[in-house]
């Protein structure tokens, strides 16, 4: 449950009153897209819907009967999300746009490249891209969402691609230990080999490969990699 300090408003006004319940801001967009998905425990600070949330008004049984043809807690929840707004302070409203700021330029920095050098844009440049672009940036729409609408504004602008690549990593067997953790989800098969090293190819985003191998070179300094494909 989130905590009422977190917490924020979502209103719906009908026949004159307005209904509020405080709740998670994270968890807008992905309630929107599928109500079952989200725990109503996780979703709000108080399994209440108010007239005043704030000042502790509640309303009565008829009253939500007459705004939501129920007074059951999962139907007024779900018609306030989708029909109402989310009152945000100003201060929350920075911070929530400055947060998917920061993932959406590290989401495109990190899976897209320069299909000229095949490397990957310096986050500063996808951040000036974005601005040049004028993207507006919504607080509550999905990240994925806002990468794709963001790429389609900034490629006139800086040419992406966003493509694969494949990586084989040849580990010596005893700092196996050190490196599996970081590639056991990346990784499209494995072998051990008969000198004791363990292999692995692995299937990252293009934009993410030299991270990747810099990460894997600290922790296991007698491995090899190669790059062995990058397609689209």
């Amino acid at each position: 449950m989130v905590s009422l300090d977190d917490a924020v408003l979502a209103r719906y006004e009908h026949g004159g009153k307005r209904f509020e319940i405080l709740i998670d801001p994270t968890l807008v967009d992905t309630y929107r897209s599928n109500p079952e998905s989200v725990n109503l425990d996780d979703l709000l600070a108080t399994e209440e819907v108010w007239l005043d949330a704030r000042g502790g008004e509640r309303p009565t049984s008829e009253q939500l009967v007459n705004a939501f043809g129920t007074d059951e807690l999962n139907t007024c929840v779900e018609k306030i999300l989708k029909q109402g707004s989310i009152q945000l302070t100003t201060v929350q409203r920075k911070e929530r746009i400055k947060s998917m700021r920061v993932s959406i330029i590290h989401k495109i920095s990190s899976t897209a490249i320069d299909p000229r050098s095949k490397m990957p844009h310096p986050p500063s440049r996808i951040e000036t891209a974005l601005e040049e672009c004028r993207y507006s940036i919504d607080p509550f729409l999905s990240l994925d969402r806002q990468v794709n609408d963001a790429v389609k504004l900034m490629r006139p602008l800086i040419p992406l691609k966003f493509a694969t690549a494949r990586l084989a990593f040849r580990i010596p067997g005893v700092e196996y230990g050190s490196v599996q953790s970081v590639l056991r989800e990346l990784m499209i098969k494995e072998e051990w080999l008969a000198n004791g090293d363990w292999a692995c190819v692995v299937e990252v985003p293009a934009g993410s490969k030299i991270d990747l191998m810099g990460d894997i070179a600290k922790r296991s300094k007698g491995s090899v990699v190669k790059i062995i494909d990058e397609g689209s």
